[in-house]
């Protein structure tokens, strides 16, 4: 209401900013780490490809629909809009039924586990830290895009807003469909995600080379694939081989890891910017994820494919109010 009825200081805008990036740092790591708790172990992956196609879907849906808002209400409509998808959300959340262990089912007498810090999570699996840490540098030159894209839109292309639009949101259809066949693609994690970031090494680099509209346009369907495909692929691999009581530490700090990049690319590559065009821009991307992909390479083995054995579960009891037991 603030918003319609006079404009927002910038103290304010920043201060939403943080609290929306405050919720979504304690949301998205409790969303991944309750998915094991909701499905069977042979339904991971296709778990977790919905779960990050909802996020697809909804960076699809706001990179078509964003520059239509913006035209017809401006500021003040986004920020209407985005209040609004956010109490929705908050209504199907509170209104949303899971199922969950009853007290009791446990072995009596178990202890609680043992809150551990990160250190002695990442310590006890030197595989998985491993590929935290090159899926992490990867994150620099792949979220870059966001800032390229513009840039290349208007130095470039010599486009408007639309154009842009429509790089975000090939981009946001290739990470959804990326999403929905990760599971089906063929391999082992580790080559599934080395070839995914040589392709996508390839894809950066190519509006570079070969500059155009339709060339940008497959190259970020191409990126948001492999990026589909890499979420699907590793996060089931991470469910199943960090230890249940872990979870909930690992899954936060990837959350952090991942997300601290975006600010570092876009700092450095806003800096580059300033000196280089954006097809070397593209390029620098392109460059960038080869010496991931030949580190990620190298982690090749039995470790990538292993699924350390899980203890038995009981039987879960669905204790919400209105469901059965």
């Amino acid at each position: 209401m603030w918003a319609r009825t006079a404009a927002l200081p910038m103290i304010a805008l920043y201060a939403a900013g943080l609290a929306l990036a405050v919720c979504q740092a304690v949301f998205d790591p409790c969303l991944t780490t309750s998915v094991p708790e909701l499905v069977e172990d042979a339904d991971i992956e296709a778990a977790t490809a919905f779960e990050l196609s909802t996020q697809s879907l909804a960076g699809l849906a706001g990179g078509l629909l964003g520059p239509l808002v913006v035209d017809a209400g401006g500021p003040a409509g986004v920020v209407a809009g985005c209040a609004g998808a956010y109490l929705s959300a908050a209504l199907l959340i509170v209104s949303a039924r899971f199922p969950r262990a009853a007290a009791g089912d446990g072995p009596a007498g178990e202890a609680a586990p043992r809150t551990r810090t990160l250190r002695h999570i990442l310590a006890g699996l030197p595989f998985v830290r491993s590929v935290l840490l090159c899926f992490t540098a990867a994150n620099v030159f792949t979220t870059a895009v966001y800032v390229v894209m513009p840039l290349y839109t208007r130095g470039t292309l010599h486009a408007t807003g639309s154009t842009a639009a429509l790089l975000e949101a090939a981009l946001g259809a290739g990470t959804l469909v990326g999403s929905f066949t990760g599971g089906r693609v063929p391999g082992r994690p580790i080559t599934v995600g080395s070839g995914c970031l040589a392709a996508m090494a390839a894809a950066l680099a190519l509006p570079g080379l070969c500059p155009g509209h339709v060339v940008a346009v497959g190259s970020l369907l191409v990126v948001g694939w492999c990026v589909g495909v890499i979420g699907v692929r590793f996060v089931a691999l991470f469910q199943r081989q960090v230890p249940a009581e872990d979870k909930p530490g690992f899954f936060a700090v990837m959350q952090a890891l991942l997300g601290a990049t975006f600010p570092v690319a876009s700092l450095l590559f806003g800096a580059l910017g300033d000196h280089l065009t954006a097809r070397t821009l593209c390029l620098v991307q392109g460059a960038g994820l080869l010496p991931v992909t030949v580190a990620l390479w190298r982690l090749r083995g039995p470790a990538d494919d292993a699924v350390p054995p899980q203890p038995d579960r009981p039987a879960r009891r669905v204790t919400s109010a209105g469901d059965a037991s």
